[in-house]
């Protein structure tokens, strides 16, 4: 059954103000009052978890300014996406920790450029720690676990190692999740106790699916039929669609939702999140949004308001004071 209220959840701390997983967009996020950070985990060449949104990081850090890391720069092919730049798995945290964090769309949220090149990047220990000083949960996702793996990184047993030695282990207040569900799997298998939420993307099949399984890997659709939530509902205690799913617009962009798959979910026992509330008019569907230019606040409460109907059990937020405010009015 859903939660009287959903977790207001800081979607890689407040980076609708400050340069994602930073230590000030985390600790803006603990002030707004979420009840979780959200912090993306990759790891850096000698195996510690650093949080970044993705392993290449010319985009969010200040990497592309320092001489001594030009020749690493490099093409790599990332869950079928070819991508230039520099990767964490080519760095050791020492050198990783020396670099600072950059806002990763500066042309939508000019106001959080303005504090680039100010905070180091943090390691998931770090945020393990902000969490608990400020009395917040944390809802843990790993990233490209697959990829790694032929890398000849453990994402489950890093993450397990970390959260030992973090006595996060047992926290009631934690969550992991995925979009790959063969991690989650092998959490399981390692006796981790903490939540597992399947992440679920509007359209494909996980990557790591996709390369066990070439063209009869399940895709996201169906992990959200009848079948796939039973199916779901002995494997995880949650999913985390794209809130696209849960708006389920027609052909013109209109609002049909909320979708049934969320009540279906409940009854089997899942717990539902849902993934970004954002008010900047491109992230919204065409019928909320307004003039002003890309930067500019759309009628976010109207969009959000068919998510609140749907009494969901945790929001992910780039603003978490307009999260708090909404979902907890």
């Amino acid at each position: 059954m859903p939660v009287e209220r959903p977790l207001i959840i800081g979607h890689r701390g407040a980076p609708g103000y400050l340069p994602e997983h930073s230590r000030s967009s985390y600790e803006r996020a603990i002030a707004a009052g979420v009840d979780a950070v959200e912090p993306d985990v990759v790891p850096t060449k000698d195996g510690v978890l650093v949080v970044r949104h993705e392993n290449e990081i010319g985009s969010t850090t200040d990497v592309s300014t320092r001489a001594e890391f030009a020749a690493r720069r490099r093409t790599g092919v990332v869950d079928g996406d070819r991508l230039e730049g520099w990767f964490t798995e080519d760095f050791t945290w020492s050198e990783v920790e020396s670099l600072r964090c950059r806002e990763r769309i500066p042309a939508l949220r000019p106001g959080s450029a303005e504090h680039d090149d100010v905070d180091p990047v943090l390691s998931l220990r770090d945020v393990l720690d902000l969490a608990r000083v400020g009395g917040v949960g944390v809802v843990l996702e790993i990233k490209h676990a697959a990829f790694f793996a032929r890398a000849g990184f453990d994402m489950a047993e890093l993450v397990e190692r970390e959260l030992r030695d973090a006595a996060w282990w047992d926290d009631p207040a934690l969550v992991i999740e995925s979009f790959e569900p063969l991690v989650l799997q092998r959490l399981r298998e390692r006796g981790i106790r903490a939540p597992l939420v399947q992440l679920i993307e509007a359209s494909g099949a996980p990557w790591d699916l996709r390369e066990r399984d070439g063209a009869r890997a399940a895709s996201y659709a169906s992990m959200l039929t009848l079948a796939g939530l039973d199916a779901l509902a002995e494997a995880v205690d949650g999913i985390s669609p794209d809130k696209r799913l849960i708006l389920a617009p027609d052909r013109l962009g209109r609002v049909r939702g909320p979708a049934p798959f969320v009540a279906n979910a409940q009854r089997r026992g899942l717990r539902v999140f849902t993934w970004t509330c954002r008010p900047e008019n491109p992230f919204l569907l065409p019928g909320f949004r307004r003039g002003g230019g890309s930067a500019a606040f759309g009628d976010y409460e109207r969009e959000w308001s068919v998510l609140r109907e749907a009494a969901l059990d945790g929001i992910f937020v780039d603003h978490p004071d307009l999260g708090v405010a909404f979902f907890r009015a």
